[in-house]
């Protein structure tokens, strides 16, 4: 059978202990000496043995008294300790979250949120993957990240999911550009233009494809992983792109220029995702807020 020992009754032990007076440690833990006694004779028998002499008029503790009264001051300490790091926990002093995004929200955006929360909660342990929208989600699935911020994709149903905010498209091109002139672009415009795209498996790509279905664009050959090489490219004269402006910081030659579809739905909605039926650490909650609150468009 499992032992049923209070901290009540240990703590009442320890006190007994320190006095060695009956009346001084009921005094202590604000009982009565006969409520006291029962406390005391409560706890012998949960442990099975005598533990106090009470034929003197000062307290001794029995052998096994001796034995126990280590045991009762380990428990308290760890008890007390155990709690003391709940609190920290509780209160944000210590902790741990995990958070997965885009490379452009965790290039930009997300680092100042970061910042703001790590000025406020100091001792909270903040770990962040940059990945593609899928590997994100295939993060959070694992346990391995609390929060993703990402992209729409096939798997976001099997998750709970917010709108953070809404990307909209750019076009990226040279500063000599014929459509370099124009103050936004149309999706016509582009006809003819050689375009330079990222790589099948980013969210970016996923979007384009969809804008670009019905535009005689041509294809350039040139698919690519990273925005700088695609920067690069651009630079030289191989091509413009269509990205959204989370990205444009990427784009910062003196020599491009970023120009705005003019259609208001060309969009890239971005979420901030959790798992379903699953509650969010008190640390994961603080930044989840942080985020939302940081995201929210006027």
């Amino acid at each position: 059978m499992q032992p049923n020992i209070s901290t009540k009754l240990l703590h009442a032990f320890l006190a007994l202990d320190e006095c060695r007076h009956f009346t001084r440690a009921a005094e202590r833990c604000h009982l009565s000496q006969s409520a006291f006694s029962v406390v005391i004779q409560k706890l012998e028998a949960v442990v099975g043995a005598q533990l106090v002499e009470r034929d003197t008029r000062n307290v001794t503790l029995t052998p096994e008294g001796e034995i126990f009264v280590e045991v009762a001051r380990s428990l308290v300490s760890d008890i007390e300790a155990a709690f003391a790091d709940m609190a920290d926990y509780v209160a944000r002093r210590k902790g741990r979250v995990s958070i997965a995004a885009l490379p452009s929200l965790a290039a930009n955006g997300l680092p100042a949120v970061i910042a703001q929360y790590k000025k406020q909660f100091p001792g909270i342990t903040v770990q962040l993957y940059d990945a593609l929208s899928d590997q994100c989600l295939g993060l959070l699935r694992l346990g391995k990240a609390d929060l993703a911020l990402t992209a729409p994709g096939a798997s976001l149903m099997e998750f709970e999911s917010r709108t953070l905010c809404s990307d909209p498209f750019y076009l990226v091109c040279r500063r000599d550009h014929p459509l370099a002139k124009k103050k936004r672009i149309a999706l016509p415009d582009l006809s003819g233009c050689d375009l330079i795209h990222l790589a099948k498996s980013t969210s970016v790509r996923q979007k384009v494809d969809q804008l670009i279905r019905d535009i005689a664009v041509n294809n350039t050959g040139f698919e690519v992983e990273h925005l700088a090489t695609v920067a690069g490219l651009i630079e030289h004269g191989l091509g413009v792109s269509l990205v959204p402006e989370l990205t444009l910081f990427q784009f910062r030659h003196l020599n491009l220029t970023a120009i705005a579809l003019e259609t208001d739905d060309v969009v890239r909605p971005i979420y901030i995702v959790k798992q379903k039926d699953r509650t969010l650490s008190i640390a994961a909650q603080g930044m989840f807020d942080l985020i939302v609150a940081s995201f929210k468009q006027p």
